[in-house]
């Protein structure tokens, strides 16, 4: 079992779950940031301090969430380890929008 971080980060990105992880298993993009599933070591933390429920064990996604489980897989691999990471500016905006998948910057 991994950690993944689904849709309701994107725009978001508030940083609590960086801070927490005692791994360095979050890696940051422009608008999101992943867990990489090697690294996770399930302890949970970060779904706890998650101020929008981005956070889910890869075992209790939803349907709709499923896709997050690779996405998470591949940008780890492409995305720099999460250090310090802030809120964006739109994430009060957006953090009860569950539907963002459309505005998720990938690379390249």
């Amino acid at each position: 079992m991994t950690y993944v971080v689904t849709g309701a980060c994107i725009g978001c990105r508030y940083g609590e779950c960086v801070e927490v992880c005692p791994q360095r298993a979050f890696h940051e993009g422009p608008n999101f940031v992943v867990i990489d599933p090697v690294a996770c070591a399930n302890c949970s933390l970060c779904e706890m301090v998650c101020p929008v429920q981005a956070i889910r064990a890869d075992i209790d996604l939803r349907d709709n969430e499923r896709e997050y489980r690779e996405l998470n897989e591949r940008l780890a691999r492409v995305w720099p380890i999460a250090e310090n990471t802030q809120a964006l500016a739109d994430a009060d905006a957006l953090a009860l929008d569950t539907e963002k998948r459309h505005l998720l910057q990938l690379p390249g």
